[in-house]
Protein backbone atom coordinates (compact mmCIF):
# COMPACT_ATOMS: atom_id res chain seq x y z
CA UNK A 1 0.00 0.00 0.00
CA UNK A 2 1.18 3.59 -0.98
CA UNK A 3 1.74 6.64 1.13
CA UNK A 4 -0.80 8.51 -0.46
CA UNK A 5 -3.23 5.97 -0.45
CA UNK A 6 -2.44 4.79 3.08
CA UNK A 7 -2.60 8.71 4.33
CA UNK A 8 -6.11 8.46 2.59
CA UNK A 9 -7.20 5.85 5.32
CA UNK A 10 -4.79 6.94 8.48
CA UNK A 11 -3.93 10.79 8.33
CA UNK A 12 -0.46 11.23 9.85
CA UNK A 13 0.88 7.96 8.92
CA UNK A 14 2.07 5.11 7.00
CA UNK A 15 1.94 1.35 6.45
CA UNK A 16 4.95 0.00 7.46
CA UNK A 17 4.23 -3.87 7.81
CA UNK A 18 1.49 -6.09 7.06
CA UNK A 19 0.99 -9.56 9.29
CA UNK A 20 -1.65 -12.32 9.16
CA UNK A 21 -1.73 -12.82 13.45
CA UNK A 22 -4.14 -15.73 12.64
CA UNK A 23 -6.20 -17.12 9.24
CA UNK A 24 -8.67 -14.64 9.47
CA UNK A 25 -6.84 -11.48 11.48
CA UNK A 26 -4.85 -9.25 9.83
CA UNK A 27 -2.36 -6.74 11.94
CA UNK A 28 -1.39 -3.49 10.04
CA UNK A 29 2.11 -1.53 11.45
CA UNK A 30 1.78 1.97 10.66
CA UNK A 31 4.65 4.30 11.41
CA UNK A 32 4.69 8.42 11.61
CA UNK A 33 4.79 10.13 8.42
CA UNK A 34 7.59 12.07 8.53
CA UNK A 35 6.25 15.16 5.97
CA UNK A 36 3.07 15.25 8.60
CA UNK A 37 3.44 17.38 11.91
CA UNK A 38 1.71 16.37 14.75
CA UNK A 39 -0.93 18.74 16.47
CA UNK A 40 -1.92 18.94 20.44
CA UNK A 41 -5.10 17.25 20.31
CA UNK A 42 -6.49 20.74 22.62
CA UNK A 43 -5.86 23.71 20.73
CA UNK A 44 -4.28 22.01 17.10
CA UNK A 45 -1.29 23.74 17.44
CA UNK A 46 1.52 21.41 15.46
CA UNK A 47 4.31 23.78 17.09
CA UNK A 48 5.09 21.02 19.70
CA UNK A 49 7.77 18.40 20.09
CA UNK A 50 7.76 15.06 21.16
CA UNK A 51 7.33 14.02 25.05
CA UNK A 52 6.98 10.08 24.77
CA UNK A 53 5.67 7.41 22.64
CA UNK A 54 4.10 4.48 23.28
CA UNK A 55 2.55 1.88 20.98
CA UNK A 56 -1.55 1.27 20.80
CA UNK A 57 -2.86 -1.43 18.90
CA UNK A 58 -6.98 -0.43 17.93
CA UNK A 59 -9.52 -2.12 15.64
CA UNK A 60 -10.29 -1.56 12.22
CA UNK A 61 -13.77 -1.69 10.32
CA UNK A 62 -13.40 -5.45 8.65
CA UNK A 63 -11.40 -6.21 5.34
CA UNK A 64 -13.39 -8.55 3.70
CA UNK A 65 -12.94 -11.43 5.89
CA UNK A 66 -10.10 -10.44 7.94
CA UNK A 67 -10.65 -8.79 11.43
CA UNK A 68 -8.25 -5.89 10.81
CA UNK A 69 -6.02 -4.65 13.85
CA UNK A 70 -3.97 -1.82 13.54
CA UNK A 71 -0.48 -1.00 15.76
CA UNK A 72 0.92 2.33 15.42
CA UNK A 73 3.00 4.60 18.14
CA UNK A 74 0.73 7.48 19.26
CA UNK A 75 2.98 10.43 20.50
CA UNK A 76 2.56 12.46 23.37
CA UNK A 77 3.70 16.26 22.65
CA UNK A 78 4.95 19.39 24.80
CA UNK A 79 2.57 21.78 24.03
CA UNK A 80 3.74 25.53 25.28
CA UNK A 81 0.10 26.18 25.45
CA UNK A 82 -1.76 23.13 27.33
CA UNK A 83 1.27 21.61 28.58
CA UNK A 84 1.97 17.68 27.99
CA UNK A 85 -0.42 16.40 25.82
CA UNK A 86 -1.43 13.42 23.55
CA UNK A 87 -1.65 14.16 20.16
CA UNK A 88 -4.48 14.90 17.69
CA UNK A 89 -5.26 11.69 15.62
CA UNK A 90 -8.33 12.74 12.76
CA UNK A 91 -9.32 9.10 12.61
CA UNK A 92 -8.91 7.67 16.30
CA UNK A 93 -11.44 8.94 18.24
CA UNK A 94 -9.84 9.80 21.87
CA UNK A 95 -9.26 7.26 24.67
CA UNK A 96 -10.60 4.53 22.40
CA UNK A 97 -9.44 1.29 21.06
CA UNK A 98 -11.19 1.32 17.84
CA UNK A 99 -11.13 3.97 14.64
CA UNK A 100 -13.56 6.23 13.94
CA UNK A 101 -14.50 4.10 10.60
CA UNK A 102 -15.26 1.28 12.38
CA UNK A 103 -17.32 3.57 15.02
CA UNK A 104 -19.41 4.30 11.65
CA UNK A 105 -19.78 1.14 10.56
CA UNK A 106 -21.15 0.09 14.05
CA UNK A 107 -23.43 2.81 14.23
CA UNK A 108 -25.24 1.92 11.08
CA UNK A 109 -25.96 -1.88 12.24
CA UNK A 110 -27.12 -1.11 15.38
CA UNK A 111 -30.39 1.04 13.48
CA UNK A 112 -31.03 -2.46 12.76
CA UNK A 113 -29.61 -5.34 14.71
CA UNK A 114 -30.03 -5.74 18.51
CA UNK A 115 -26.44 -5.27 20.01
CA UNK A 116 -25.74 -8.89 20.84
CA UNK A 117 -25.80 -9.60 17.22
CA UNK A 118 -23.49 -6.79 16.14
CA UNK A 119 -21.04 -8.03 18.51
CA UNK A 120 -21.21 -11.28 17.12
CA UNK A 121 -20.77 -9.83 13.97
CA UNK A 122 -17.78 -7.51 14.74
CA UNK A 123 -16.06 -9.70 17.45
CA UNK A 124 -16.84 -6.58 19.65
CA UNK A 125 -17.14 -6.67 22.87
CA UNK A 126 -21.20 -5.75 23.94
CA UNK A 127 -20.31 -3.06 26.31
CA UNK A 128 -18.10 -1.46 23.68
CA UNK A 129 -20.96 -1.55 20.88
CA UNK A 130 -23.52 0.52 23.05
CA UNK A 131 -20.85 3.12 24.11
CA UNK A 132 -20.32 3.91 20.16
CA UNK A 133 -24.56 3.57 20.04
CA UNK A 134 -25.11 5.55 23.12
CA UNK A 135 -23.00 8.20 21.84
CA UNK A 136 -24.47 8.06 18.35
CA UNK A 137 -27.50 8.86 20.29
CA UNK A 138 -26.21 11.67 22.74
CA UNK A 139 -24.72 13.55 19.59
CA UNK A 140 -28.14 13.26 17.18
CA UNK A 141 -31.38 13.25 19.55
CA UNK A 142 -32.53 16.62 19.96
CA UNK A 143 -33.43 18.35 23.45
CA UNK A 144 -37.23 19.09 23.55
CA UNK A 145 -38.71 22.36 23.87
CA UNK A 146 -40.01 22.23 27.22
CA UNK A 147 -41.06 26.00 27.55
CA UNK A 148 -43.60 24.74 24.24
CA UNK A 149 -44.87 21.68 26.14
CA UNK A 150 -48.62 21.77 26.50
CA UNK A 151 -50.09 18.32 26.93
CA UNK A 152 -48.52 15.28 28.13
CA UNK A 153 -49.30 11.49 27.90
CA UNK A 154 -47.75 9.59 30.87
CA UNK A 155 -47.51 5.23 30.52
CA UNK A 156 -45.52 2.39 32.28
CA UNK A 157 -43.96 -0.53 31.10
CA UNK A 158 -42.62 -3.19 33.01
CA UNK A 159 -38.71 -3.18 32.89
CA UNK A 160 -38.32 -7.10 34.28
CA UNK A 161 -40.01 -9.60 35.42
CA UNK A 162 -40.95 -9.29 38.96
CA UNK A 163 -42.66 -6.27 39.16
CA UNK A 164 -40.23 -3.68 38.40
CA UNK A 165 -41.51 -0.42 35.82
CA UNK A 166 -40.69 2.41 34.59
CA UNK A 167 -42.56 5.61 33.49
CA UNK A 168 -42.29 7.17 30.11
CA UNK A 169 -43.56 10.85 29.38
CA UNK A 170 -44.74 11.75 26.09
CA UNK A 171 -45.09 15.21 24.66
CA UNK A 172 -49.12 14.61 22.77
CA UNK A 173 -48.43 16.93 20.41
CA UNK A 174 -45.16 15.92 18.87
CA UNK A 175 -45.47 12.25 19.86
CA UNK A 176 -41.55 13.03 21.54
CA UNK A 177 -40.62 10.80 24.55
CA UNK A 178 -39.47 13.71 27.07
CA UNK A 179 -38.53 11.84 29.96
CA UNK A 180 -38.32 7.94 30.84
CA UNK A 181 -37.56 7.29 34.70
CA UNK A 182 -37.21 3.98 36.36
CA UNK A 183 -40.41 2.93 39.10
CA UNK A 184 -43.84 4.67 38.88
CA UNK A 185 -44.42 6.08 42.45
CA UNK A 186 -44.26 9.69 43.27
CA UNK A 187 -40.88 10.02 43.88
CA UNK A 188 -39.95 8.42 41.25
CA UNK A 189 -42.16 10.07 38.92
CA UNK A 190 -40.86 13.70 40.75
CA UNK A 191 -37.50 14.08 38.52
CA UNK A 192 -39.22 15.08 35.73
CA UNK A 193 -40.89 18.24 37.14
CA UNK A 194 -37.22 19.35 38.07
CA UNK A 195 -36.30 18.84 34.90
CA UNK A 196 -39.97 21.05 33.42
CA UNK A 197 -39.04 23.92 35.77
CA UNK A 198 -41.84 25.63 37.43
CA UNK A 199 -42.57 27.55 34.11
CA UNK A 200 -42.72 24.59 32.40
CA UNK A 201 -44.99 23.28 34.99
CA UNK A 202 -46.95 26.05 35.06
CA UNK A 203 -47.80 25.63 30.94
CA UNK A 204 -49.28 22.34 31.29
CA UNK A 205 -53.42 22.32 30.17
CA UNK A 206 -53.78 18.50 30.92
CA UNK A 207 -52.49 15.08 30.83
CA UNK A 208 -53.27 11.45 30.02
CA UNK A 209 -52.52 8.51 32.02
CA UNK A 210 -54.17 5.64 32.99
CA UNK A 211 -55.95 5.25 36.65
CA UNK A 212 -52.82 5.40 39.16
CA UNK A 213 -53.32 6.90 41.75
CA UNK A 214 -49.47 8.44 42.76
CA UNK A 215 -48.91 9.79 39.31
CA UNK A 216 -52.58 11.28 39.33
CA UNK A 217 -51.37 13.21 43.04
CA UNK A 218 -47.89 14.40 42.05
CA UNK A 219 -49.84 16.05 38.49
CA UNK A 220 -52.18 17.83 40.45
CA UNK A 221 -49.39 19.59 43.22
CA UNK A 222 -46.89 19.73 40.54
CA UNK A 223 -49.55 21.14 37.72
CA UNK A 224 -52.53 21.78 39.64
CA UNK A 225 -53.86 24.26 36.96
CA UNK A 226 -53.99 20.70 34.24
CA UNK A 227 -56.53 18.41 34.13
CA UNK A 228 -55.97 14.88 34.33
CA UNK A 229 -57.72 12.50 31.70
CA UNK A 230 -57.79 8.63 31.93
CA UNK A 231 -56.89 6.68 29.41
CA UNK A 232 -59.48 4.60 27.26
CA UNK A 233 -57.41 1.86 26.75
CA UNK A 234 -56.49 1.47 30.21
CA UNK A 235 -59.97 1.53 31.50
CA UNK A 236 -61.94 -0.28 28.88
CA UNK A 237 -58.86 -2.93 29.09
CA UNK A 238 -59.61 -2.68 32.89
CA UNK A 239 -63.05 -3.89 32.42
CA UNK A 240 -61.86 -6.30 30.54
CA UNK A 241 -59.97 -8.33 33.07
CA UNK A 242 -61.91 -7.62 36.14
CA UNK A 243 -66.03 -7.78 34.71
CA UNK A 244 -65.55 -9.78 31.66
CA UNK A 245 -62.92 -11.91 32.54
CA UNK A 246 -65.30 -12.60 35.98
CA UNK A 247 -68.11 -13.22 34.16
CA UNK A 248 -66.69 -15.49 31.53
CA UNK A 249 -65.63 -17.85 34.39
CA UNK A 250 -68.52 -17.74 36.68
CA UNK A 251 -70.79 -18.06 33.67
CA UNK A 252 -68.80 -21.35 32.88
CA UNK A 253 -68.26 -22.87 36.49
CA UNK A 254 -72.31 -23.13 36.38
CA UNK A 255 -72.34 -25.25 33.29
CA UNK A 256 -69.84 -27.82 35.20
CA UNK A 257 -72.58 -30.73 33.71
CA UNK A 258 -72.76 -29.14 30.53
CA UNK A 259 -69.18 -30.05 28.99
CA UNK A 260 -69.46 -28.64 25.25
CA UNK A 261 -71.32 -25.37 26.14
CA UNK A 262 -68.73 -25.03 29.34
CA UNK A 263 -65.76 -25.32 26.70
CA UNK A 264 -67.35 -22.83 24.21
CA UNK A 265 -67.83 -20.28 27.08
CA UNK A 266 -64.14 -20.76 28.51
CA UNK A 267 -62.37 -20.01 25.07
CA UNK A 268 -64.24 -17.22 24.39
CA UNK A 269 -62.15 -14.61 26.05
CA UNK A 270 -60.13 -12.89 23.22
CA UNK A 271 -64.02 -13.21 21.06
CA UNK A 272 -65.45 -11.02 23.76
CA UNK A 273 -62.35 -8.86 24.50
CA UNK A 274 -61.71 -8.13 20.81
CA UNK A 275 -63.03 -5.03 19.33
CA UNK A 276 -65.94 -5.82 16.93
CA UNK A 277 -64.33 -4.56 13.99
CA UNK A 278 -61.00 -6.79 14.99
CA UNK A 279 -62.59 -9.63 14.42
CA UNK A 280 -61.30 -12.55 12.39
CA UNK A 281 -63.74 -13.17 9.39
CA UNK A 282 -66.59 -15.41 10.61
CA UNK A 283 -66.28 -14.79 14.07
CA UNK A 284 -68.84 -11.87 14.30
CA UNK A 285 -71.59 -15.34 13.85
CA UNK A 286 -69.67 -17.14 16.50
CA UNK A 287 -69.94 -13.93 19.16
CA UNK A 288 -73.37 -13.12 18.38
CA UNK A 289 -74.81 -16.86 19.06
CA UNK A 290 -72.66 -16.87 22.33
CA UNK A 291 -74.04 -13.57 23.59
CA UNK A 292 -77.58 -14.52 22.60
CA UNK A 293 -77.10 -17.88 24.42
CA UNK A 294 -76.01 -16.15 27.66
CA UNK A 295 -77.69 -13.12 29.25
CA UNK A 296 -74.91 -11.89 31.52
CA UNK A 297 -71.92 -12.49 29.02
CA UNK A 298 -74.28 -10.29 26.51
CA UNK A 299 -75.04 -7.46 29.34
CA UNK A 300 -71.18 -6.58 29.77
CA UNK A 301 -70.11 -6.53 26.55
CA UNK A 302 -73.06 -4.15 26.02
CA UNK A 303 -71.58 -1.96 28.37
CA UNK A 304 -68.27 -2.42 27.31
CA UNK A 305 -69.36 -0.70 24.60
CA UNK A 306 -71.67 1.94 26.26
CA UNK A 307 -68.20 2.72 28.46
CA UNK A 308 -66.02 3.78 25.32
CA UNK A 309 -68.80 6.34 24.49
CA UNK A 310 -67.75 8.21 27.78
CA UNK A 311 -64.76 9.31 25.73
CA UNK A 312 -66.44 10.59 22.74
CA UNK A 313 -68.97 12.81 24.26
CA UNK A 314 -69.32 16.13 22.81
CA UNK A 315 -68.80 18.41 25.84
CA UNK A 316 -68.80 17.44 29.38
CA UNK A 317 -72.18 17.97 30.22
CA UNK A 318 -73.47 15.03 27.82
CA UNK A 319 -70.12 12.98 28.96
CA UNK A 320 -71.89 13.44 32.82
CA UNK A 321 -75.33 12.48 31.76
CA UNK A 322 -73.63 9.32 29.97
CA UNK A 323 -72.01 8.25 32.81
CA UNK A 324 -75.26 8.51 35.41
CA UNK A 325 -77.04 6.32 32.83
CA UNK A 326 -74.15 4.09 32.26
CA UNK A 327 -73.45 4.00 36.28
CA UNK A 328 -77.27 3.40 36.92
CA UNK A 329 -77.84 0.32 34.64
CA UNK A 330 -74.71 -1.17 35.84
CA UNK A 331 -76.77 -0.87 39.49
CA UNK A 332 -79.56 -2.56 38.27
CA UNK A 333 -77.67 -5.16 36.14
CA UNK A 334 -77.20 -7.37 38.99
CA UNK A 335 -74.31 -9.04 37.95
CA UNK A 336 -71.52 -8.43 41.30
CA UNK A 337 -68.31 -7.52 39.28
CA UNK A 338 -70.12 -5.20 37.31
CA UNK A 339 -71.15 -3.37 40.08
CA UNK A 340 -68.15 -3.42 41.65
CA UNK A 341 -65.93 -2.05 38.76
CA UNK A 342 -68.80 1.08 38.92
CA UNK A 343 -68.54 1.96 42.40
CA UNK A 344 -64.53 2.38 41.83
CA UNK A 345 -64.78 4.01 38.46
CA UNK A 346 -66.73 6.57 40.34
CA UNK A 347 -63.92 7.65 41.79
CA UNK A 348 -62.03 8.92 38.64
CA UNK A 349 -65.06 10.02 36.94
CA UNK A 350 -63.32 13.69 37.17
CA UNK A 351 -60.72 12.37 34.66
CA UNK A 352 -62.88 10.55 32.59
CA UNK A 353 -65.20 13.67 31.40
CA UNK A 354 -62.12 16.07 31.34
CA UNK A 355 -61.78 13.50 27.97
CA UNK A 356 -65.14 15.59 26.34
CA UNK A 357 -62.51 18.81 26.30
CA UNK A 358 -59.35 17.65 26.45
CA UNK A 359 -59.06 15.35 23.09
CA UNK A 360 -55.77 13.05 23.69
CA UNK A 361 -55.56 10.09 21.01
CA UNK A 362 -54.86 7.34 23.82
CA UNK A 363 -54.29 4.56 20.82
CA UNK A 364 -50.92 6.75 19.66
CA UNK A 365 -50.03 6.28 23.46
CA UNK A 366 -50.66 2.12 23.06
CA UNK A 367 -48.50 1.65 20.09
CA UNK A 368 -46.04 3.85 20.98
CA UNK A 369 -45.43 1.56 24.67
CA UNK A 370 -46.07 -1.71 22.03
CA UNK A 371 -42.97 -0.11 20.13
CA UNK A 372 -41.17 -0.31 23.47
CA UNK A 373 -41.66 -3.90 24.38
CA UNK A 374 -40.37 -4.83 20.73
CA UNK A 375 -36.91 -2.75 21.96
CA UNK A 376 -37.02 -4.43 24.81
CA UNK A 377 -37.66 -7.87 22.98
CA UNK A 378 -34.93 -7.25 20.36
CA UNK A 379 -31.99 -7.05 23.18
CA UNK A 380 -33.40 -9.73 25.37
CA UNK A 381 -33.58 -7.42 27.42
CA UNK A 382 -30.77 -4.22 28.94
CA UNK A 383 -27.98 -4.63 31.21
CA UNK A 384 -27.82 -0.68 31.33
CA UNK A 385 -31.23 0.94 32.25
CA UNK A 386 -29.85 4.10 31.21
CA UNK A 387 -29.15 3.14 27.54
CA UNK A 388 -32.65 1.46 27.11
CA UNK A 389 -34.58 4.79 27.97
CA UNK A 390 -31.89 6.44 25.59
CA UNK A 391 -32.95 4.16 23.26
CA UNK A 392 -36.48 4.66 23.70
CA UNK A 393 -36.17 8.43 23.12
CA UNK A 394 -34.28 7.59 19.99
CA UNK A 395 -37.26 5.79 18.91
CA UNK A 396 -39.06 8.66 19.70
CA UNK A 397 -37.84 11.90 18.26
CA UNK A 398 -41.28 13.81 17.82
CA UNK A 399 -42.36 15.25 15.03
CA UNK A 400 -42.46 18.97 14.17
CA UNK A 401 -45.06 21.69 15.82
Amino acid sequence: MNANLSSLFWEGFTVDSFTHSAPDALLITLRPDPGFAPSCRRCGCSDCAVHDVSVRRVRERDLLHWRVTLQLPVRRLRCFRCGIVTESISWLPERQRYTSSLATWVESLTRLLPVKHVAQLTGLHWHTIKNIDYRRMLRELREPERHTVRRLMLDEFALFKGHRYATVVVDADTQQVLWVGEGRSRVAFRPFFTWLGSEGCAAIESVAMDMNTALDLEVREQCPQAEVVYDLFHVVAKFGREVIDRVRVDQANQLRDNKKARKVIKRSRWLLLRNPENLPEGHEVKLAELLEANQPLNTVYVMKSALKELWYAPDKKVAQRRWNEWYRQSQESGIKALQQFAEKLKGYMSGIIASATHRLNTSVLEGMNNRIKVIKRMAYGYRDNDYFFMKIKAAFPGKAR
